[in-house]
């Protein structure tokens, strides 16, 4: 095998034009096509930065001829030769090289290369498994390069912006202390204190706070976090988040500043000016008229609230939920009738009962009549009532969901977005910014039937709700912040607590003993007596955010060695079993029982 002794790379193979012609250059890179045509052979070899045309003529050297015959795709190959125009009829318009070509005076063999699985090229349909497992290979598509070039460009605007703005970067631990609440934490047992782990950081929290009792002023971070939970589309075990703290603030001055990064994120990598200040709404209104608290606010069908016309109708369904706190609420879809038929309505039916709503009702509106198969349980008034307050018109289809306000909401929710994509409503060169504000402190938790914290233990609340934290938690409004990107959470925060009073007062509404608060956060307690200034902050989901700027549907597409739906990678085949020795060392048994 040749080697690069006495050679090095003059050009990159993308960036080669017009005005190189005549110059001799060194190219590398890898074999992306062969083709023999008597005394010519031409090869397409690409680099990161693309793909150009070598030219070997037998007549010139047939010697290199011979050796190019041996040339097959993904061979690593240095050239040397001079650049050339292509002739008129040979140019391709289609390539970014495609006027020149390079006519090969040396060639090198650097590696030869297997017929490999999958074809490196961005068409070709390959299944994700086969992707994944070969991920090396995957990762020389260009469309895959592109993304981790996207990715890269963030990370730095996202450096070059914060450090404009006064901030820090400065590193947090990966080995820290397990606490309670939030996801599973991923441990790590210590050989040195036996029966003792450390937790990987489901987030920098506590030491971002921290750093602003120290006088840090501004910290930002890329970091990495970790949570043991199930997979989908938009999460992983191990993910980036874009993290940061600022203090002697308050909600505006958070939101101003991260709205200023994403001004700057769309200008230089979409070429989009986005308009600030960013719309804001409540977490309430964003429930009641999109079912969601990350809205997407691209298109309508929203939510319209008919318990105050059928609470007390003949419709059993309607008015035992509304009797019993929860409520009637529909979605008009606009022309419903010609676009969708009885079977597709029976197919949404089944849809929303995915979201735990029994079932759904629907009226078609048509000329001077109405179809319903409730129609026979509501009076005239009412009926006239639901299509005043829904706006309807003859073609529209009133679909309406009943049940607690929860699963009203998570139904409808769902049933508009399902519709959006039906109907093409979801345009992906529509850029919808906007923040979610004064979220509830607290959300119920059937599983433990107890309070648990909305973001975290160390949100402050609203002040003039602090009375409401002993007798009514669940009104608690949270100083808290969510920043939404078409309908997808890109980033949220909130003030904090820095008060040790306060958070022994949160601590006791989420059940915590005042042992087991000091036990699991005294060491941030006792820093708390020392001056802590008024702080809050925000973190962004780095994965996430790239994810959306280029288009896609799955956050796998934007890490470099992404892990599948049980967080395995495929490529590594980890996890895997480790020699008895080394669970020896760390006074760790398996059970072999489970």
């Amino acid at each position: 095998m040749e080697t690069l002794t006495g050679l090095k790379r003059s050009h990159k193979c993308g960036v080669l034009r017009e005005e190189h012609v005549g110059s001799e250059v060194t190219v590398m890179g890898w074999t992306q096509s062969y083709r023999n045509l008597g005394g010519l052979i031409f090869i397409g070899l690409r680099d990161r930065s693309g793909l150009v045309q070598v030219v070997f003529n037998a007549d010139k050297d047939k010697e290199m001829f011979e050796k190019a015959d041996t040339i097959r795709n993904e061979f690593v190959l240095a050239v040397v030769g001079e650049v050339v125009l292509r002739d008129k009829e040979a140019i391709n318009e289609k390539m970014p090289t495609g006027k020149i070509e390079i006519h090969a005076k040396e060639l090198r063999i650097l590696s030869k290369a297997e017929t490999p699985p999958i074809y490196i090229e961005d068409d070709s349909n390959v299944r994700e498994e086969v992707r994944l497992k070969y991920r090396y290979l995957d990762l020389r598509r260009p469309s895959m390069q592109r993304l981790m070039e996207l990715r890269h460009r963030v990370a730095k605007i996202a450096r070059d912006y914060f450090d404009s703005q006064g901030f820090l970067e400065i590193e947090t631990p990966m080995l820290t202390k397990s606490t309670p609440e939030g996801a599973r934490d991923y441990l790590v047992p210590s050989r040195v204190h036996p029966g003792h782990f450390y937790a990987l950081p489901q987030s920098p929290q506590l030491y971002k706070q921290l750093l602003m009792l120290s006088g840090m002023d501004r910290y930002m971070q890329i970091v990495k976090c970790f949570r043991d939970e199930d997979l989908r589309a938009d999460r992983q075990p191990e993910f980036t988040q874009i993290d940061l703290e600022m203090s002697f603030v308050d909600i505006d001055d958070v939101l101003t500043v991260n709205e200023g990064f994403m001004k700057k994120v769309f200008k230089e990598v979409l070429g989009t000016d986005l308009k600030t200040p960013f719309r804001r709404i409540s977490y309430q209104e964003a429930m009641d008229r999109y079912g969601s608290d990350k809205p997407d606010t691209r298109f309508g069908l929203e939510l319209v609230d008919l318990s105050d016309i059928v609470g007390g109708c003949g419709f059993k369904v309607f008015a035992d939920a509304v009797q019993k706190g929860g409520s009637v609420r529909a979605i008009n879809c606009k022309g419903g009738d010609g676009k969708l038929s009885r079977r597709d309505l029976d197919g949404l039916v089944d849809f929303v009962k995915i979201y735990k709503a029994k079932g759904m009702a629907w009226i078609t509106v048509c000329e001077g009549e109405i179809k319903s198969s409730i129609a026979k349980f509501l009076t005239q008034e009412e009926i006239d009532g639901i299509l005043s307050k829904m706006g309807a018109e003859a073609g529209d289809i009133i679909m309406l969901v009943a049940d607690r306000n929860e699963i009203v909401y998570d139904a409808l929710g769902a049933l508009r977005l399902e519709l959006a994509r039906r109907f093409d409503l979801l345009k992906k060169d529509e850029y919808d910014l906007l923040w979610v504000t004064d979220f509830p402190l607290f959300e119920y938790s059937e599983e433990e039937d107890r309070y648990v914290a909305k973001h975290h233990p160390f949100t402050m609340p609203v002040e003039e709700d602090i009375h409401l934290l002993d007798e009514n938690p669940q009104q608690v409004r949270a100083k808290a912040y969510d920043m939404v990107f078409n309908g997808t959470e890109v980033g949220g925060g909130s003030l904090r607590i820095f008060n040790t009073e306060l958070q022994q007062k949160m601590f006791e509404a989420l059940g915590f003993t005042k042992e087991r608060a000091w036990e699991q956060f005294g060491y941030l307690m006792n820093a708390f007596r020392y001056g802590t200034p008024p702080h809050g902050g925000m973190a962004y989901g780095l994965d996430r955010l790239v994810m959306l700027l280029a288009g896609r549907d799955s956050i796998r597409d934007v890490i470099a060695f992404p892990k599948v739906k049980d967080a395995s990678e495929l490529m590594t085949e980890a996890p895997t079993t480790v020699d008895p020795k080394q669970l020896q060392e760390l006074h760790l048994k398996l059970d072999d029982s489970i």
